[in-house]
């Protein structure tokens, strides 16, 4: 009732203030009202206006407007304003001739040619890329009758065609009869797809609209890349068009938003006056998303202006056609140098499926193509560490003062001594060996003889991410005895085939903290990869205690792989940890002994160490 009062008062008083004279009778408004009550497409949005009309037709008031365009102007932006439809125009117009649709003229056949030829643009782009543009979209009654000249002038060059571009920039105009005949030829013919409903209000029906299982002509084969063009002057049954094509999944929208028009507009005379109201009287609700393009618009999946979407669909089109050698190359990558030999062979298998599925034809850019190829890797193979990368080379090492490092190492680590003479020691990456062994002494005189003389240590990795391996058997070294090598870990290369032990070392900077003094290692989901083959190595060996989260589960440090000769990579691992006695913690992490949420695992590790190293324990011992 409230947004249907702009029948009544506002324009009413609105009149009474600005104007002197009345020259109109206030049942213009009502016969108003009451045409886009019976006619307008969405009467749930005009909740109130029976009451409302009802309301106005005993107010003897007289609108006080001197001319006509005045008064239109007026109860346009009342009618827009009150239903938030822009589509809804009221106009003056004494001159008012009604349109007649064009009808197609009977034509001789080479006069018909010519008069196609003038609507339809059509090329042959360099990689074999089909352009059509088409102006007007004929409904299917006319589309049939010149269906043979049409085959011969544009959709008999089209079929061969690697890919296709179809311009909608400057089509503002069609019937919407047409639109099931058009949708049908870039859809498959063996099942009938429910294309869009149409609702009439005049007639109180709605209409399905399905692909037609019969053509004229061959259909465009769904592998092949289809890009719609649009514009914000792209109107009407193009919007119909290119809303279903891009909801069925088989095209790309390139371009601007469109203008957001009507299947079904109709403009009826107010009365007997020169007032005409035009109102959208039908609606579009696609099958798939449950609403519709109009008002709203359709949103292009790639956005840019109308001028520039040409050559962005070009470029689309130039990088699916790389598509396939970059997928079936990652593949190949993937099965020849993942760790684990059988599941990198699933791995390429399942991607292959996923290309031949058609699931890589609707990437729109490089930065699309990487995303969904790096979320596929890691899903089909349960590694975060599978994925593709940016190629950044390394960075060269800094050439830091003693000074520099030493502050350097101070933000590195954390150490402290906790009650009852208990060692904490928390850094949370890993370094390469040869960068840690140019400045161990460093490290050893500022953090680790700190540590080195306590009776029981904490080793924090709960925010630990890993980093090179390269460093893990000199840490572990420190925590074994100098009399007798350990074999830590065994190492599988699946680039060479080789295997590898690691071992621990027999010469280390600064002292050892030996295998007999207890040690409790922190963990949470966070620690990953370096840090994971430490936890491995020290579990395994009975040397720790395990205390938080499960680890991350992630791999060993991976390497980088080109895809061919493009500028794709990508991230493999390509090592794996021993696992002759059952799995690594390789995708699955490594459990600790004592499960507890890694925000509290300190407080527990202290109480198991203040427990056996405590006051009370020293007393009775």
């Amino acid at each position: 009732m409230a947004k249907a009062i702009f029948l009544v008062a506002p324009l009413l008083v609105l009149g009474n203030v600005i104007f002197i004279k009345a020259s109109f009778s206030p049942s213009i408004i009502l016969d108003m009202a009451k045409i886009i009550m019976d006619n307008y497409c969405s009467p749930e949005k005009l909740v109130g206006m029976k009451e409302a009309i009802a309301a106005a037709g005993g107010n003897t008031e007289v609108l006080n407007i001197p001319d006509g365009e005045s008064l239109a102007r007026v109860l346009n932006s009342g009618v827009q304003t009150t239903v938030s439809d822009p589509r809804l125009e009221v106009s003056y117009e004494p001159n008012y001739v009604p349109v007649v649709p064009p009808q197609m003229p009977a034509l001789p056949p080479e006069q018909l040619v010519a008069v196609l030829q003038t609507s339809i643009k059509l090329d042959i782009l360099e990689g074999n890329i089909g352009y059509l543009r088409i102006d007007h979209i004929l409904g299917e009654e006319v589309a049939e009758k010149v269906g043979p000249l049409l085959l011969d002038l544009v959709w008999n060059k089209i079929l061969p065609t690697s890919a296709l571009i179809f311009d909608l920039r400057y089509t503002g105009s069609g019937d919407i009869t047409g639109v099931p005949y058009l949708v049908s030829y870039f859809t498959d013919a063996e099942s009938v797809i429910h294309i869009d409903s149409v609702y009439d209000r005049l007639s109180n029906t709605t209409t399905k609209l399905n692909s037609l299982p019969t053509l004229l002509g061959a259909r465009y084969e769904l592998s092949k890349p289809l890009i719609l063009l649009t514009s914000k002057n792209t109107k009407g049954i193009a919007e119909d068009v290119a809303y279903c094509l891009q909801n069925l999944k088989r095209a790309t929208i390139v371009g601007e938003k469109t203008a957001g028009g009507s299947v079904k507009v109709d403009k009826f005379k107010v009365g007997d006056t020169d007032f005409y109201v035009t109102v959208p009287t039908a609606k579009s609700i696609n099958p798939i998303t449950g609403s519709s393009w109009e008002v709203t618009g359709v949103t292009p999946d790639v956005e840019v202006n109308a001028e520039d979407a040409l050559a962005t669909a070009i470029k689309i089109l130039n990088l699916r056609a790389k598509v396939p050698a970059i997928i079936e190359g990652s593949a190949t990558l993937v099965a020849d140098n993942y760790a684990f030999e059988d599941i990198g062979a699933h791995v390429a298998e399942k991607l292959k499926g996923l290309l031949a599925n058609g699931e890589y034809s609707m990437v729109i850019s490089k930065e699309s193509l990487e995303t969904k190829l790096s979320a596929d890797l890691k899903t089909l193979s349960g590694d975060k560490s599978l994925k593709t990368t940016s190629n950044i080379p390394a960075l060269p090492p800094m050439n830091y003062s003693p000074e520099m490092f030493i502050e350097l190492i101070k933000v590195s680590f954390h150490y402290e001594i906790l009650e009852n003479n208990i060692g904490y020691l928390r850094f949370d990456m890993f370094g390469d060996f040869e960068e840690v062994k140019a400045i161990a002494q460093i490290i050893v005189e500022h953090v680790w003889n700190k540590v080195v003389n306590t009776d029981a240590m904490i080793l924090d990795l709960r925010n630990n991410i890993g980093g090179p391996t390269t460093a893990i058997a000199g840490f572990c070294s420190y925590f074994f005895d100098a009399d007798q090598q350990v074999v830590l870990d065994k190492l599988y290369d699946r680039t060479t085939g080789n295997t590898t032990e690691l071992l621990s070392l027999s010469e280390l900077t600064g002292p050892r903290y030996g295998s007999k003094k207890s040690l409790i290692i922190l963990t949470s989901g966070t620690t990953a990869g370096a840090a994971e083959e430490f936890v491995y190595i020290m579990k395994k060996h009975g040397r720790a205690m395990i205390v938080g989260d499960t680890t991350a589960g992630a791999s060993h440090p991976p390497k980088t792989f080109s895809v061919g000769e493009t500028n794709i990579f990508l991230s493999i691992p390509t090592v794996h940890s021993d696992t002759s006695n059952g799995p690594a913690w390789e995708g699955a992490g490594i459990a600790p002994h004592i499960p507890v949420p890694a925000a509290g695992a300190l407080e527990v590790a202290k109480g198991i160490f203040n427990k056996n190293f405590g006051p009370q324990k020293l007393t009775t011992s």
